[in-house]
């Protein structure tokens, strides 16, 4: 399991993205609009350098929703493939099974 200052800062980066998301999308569309001026564009590439560092999407990682894990994390599940396999074995997903060939 994830220490617990992890998986809250990951809470923390969810909730900045989501503040400053619309700001972010809109100094965008300038920067990418072809009949802006140079002078718009300069403004809104400063703007958006002066946004906080964590409320840009990139910066999120994908954690387990259970352990709080990192890596093999399943999108459709939002869990760690180990809980996956567990509750699969426990009958928890109607339908999915271990594979074997």
């Amino acid at each position: 399991m994830a220490k617990q200052s992890v998986i809250q800062r990951e809470h923390k980066k969810q909730a900045l993205v989501k503040k400053f998301a619309d700001r972010r999308a809109e100094l965008k569309k300038v920067l990418l609009d072809m009949n802006a001026t140079d002078e718009s564009k300069w403004n809104a590439m400063l703007a958006l350098q002066k946004l906080p560092r964590s409320s840009s999407r990139v910066r999120l990682t994908r954690r387990c929703s259970i352990t709080g894990r990192p890596h093999g994390v399943y999108r459709k599940f939002k869990m760690s493939r180990n809980k996956i396999r567990k509750m699969a074995m426990e009958g928890y997903f109607p339908g999915l099974r271990k594979a074997s060939w």
